[in-house]
């Protein structure tokens, strides 16, 4: 029997950079046997290019914007009830490297008896470099060359890392253990919860060293401080930086991350009163945080 593979993608708004996520997607030299994208938008345009793919498809539209927390537990709730073994998560604006990455992942995954494995996720413009900084210690890692080096430069796996909407794969009982992405957090901060989830469950995993996953690069948002042995978290997007703050308020509140808490105002504080100067700014992320620890989750 050969396990059956859902690829769920979620989008808003962004046909173009979704066309370009498909076409790889759908194409894959081990095709996923089933693609699902959740629109939140509900867009014609959306549907229809959906419909177009070479191998069948679910089209999800929502007429309320569930963000990719919604977006992602909505589409692998339907993958769980469509019968899938594994389910792979996307978002619109990346696409694999390469028609082989589900081959690599899946045989990743049963090399190694994981139940979630991810690819690196690779500046789109240019693969040499991560999407995101990834801290191992007190070092921030912002090259691949850089991961390679570490113990497992002979392996192809890196154990107990993982990005987790950007090309992960993951087994369908292990979603059963960990559960779906929260709802209430809409963006920022889901796939965080979901990984805290994940470390907390037992289930191993890890990134696949020879699979790739492109997306625009986001390593900007985090800007360094004390000589560059710490970074801190700040999108210029006053929205963005809302639901950031907001949701790490509540992040930091949960088993498995308060450890993090001294940590968190020594960087926070520092950036805002000695970086920047800002007070303002520092008692707008306490009364943002303070929201996410009390659960107040309107948007």
């Amino acid at each position: 029997m050969v396990d059956t593979v859902f690829a769920v993608v979620v989008t808003h708004r962004r046909v173009d950079s979704l066309a370009k996520s498909l076409d790889v997607l759908s194409t894959q030299s081990r095709p996923p046997d089933h693609l699902i994208v959740v629109d939140n938008d509900c867009d014609d345009r959306v549907r229809d290019l959906v419909a177009g793919q070479p191998i069948p498809t679910t089209y999800l539209g929502s007429r309320r914007n569930l963000g990719g927390a919604g977006g992602f537990a909505l589409g692998m709730l339907h993958a769980l009830a469509g019968g899938a073994d594994w389910i792979w998560l996307a978002d619109d604006d990346g696409r694999p490297h390469g028609p082989d990455v589900l081959a690599t992942l899946l045989a990743c995954a049963d090399k190694h008896h994981l139940g979630e494995v991810s690819p690196m996720v690779c500046d789109l413009d240019d693969p040499d470099r991560l999407a995101f900084p990834l801290r191992r210690g007190v070092a921030w890692r912002r090259l691949v060359s850089e991961l390679r080096t570490e113990d497992s430069a002979h392996s192809d796996l890196l154990p107990g890392i993982a990005s987790l909407f950007n090309g992960a794969l993951f087994r369908a009982s292990t979603v059963e253990a960990v559960g779906v992405p929260d709802l209430r957090l809409f963006v920022r901060g889901d796939e965080v919860e979901l990984h805290r989830r994940l470390v907390r469950s037992g289930v191993p995993f890890g990134t696949c060293l020879d699979a790739v996953y492109l997306h625009p690069q986001g390593g900007d948002e985090f800007k360094p401080i004390l000589g560059g042995r710490m970074h801190t978290q700040f999108p210029d997007d006053a929205t963005k930086r809302f639901f950031t703050y907001r949701n790490r308020g509540y992040l930091l509140s949960q088993p498995g991350l308060r450890k993090l808490l001294p940590q968190e105002w020594l960087r926070f504080g520092w950036f805002f009163l000695v970086s920047r100067r800002d007070p303002a700014g520092l008692r707008e992320w306490i009364r943002l945080r303070r929201l996410g620890r009390r659960e107040r989750f309107q948007r």
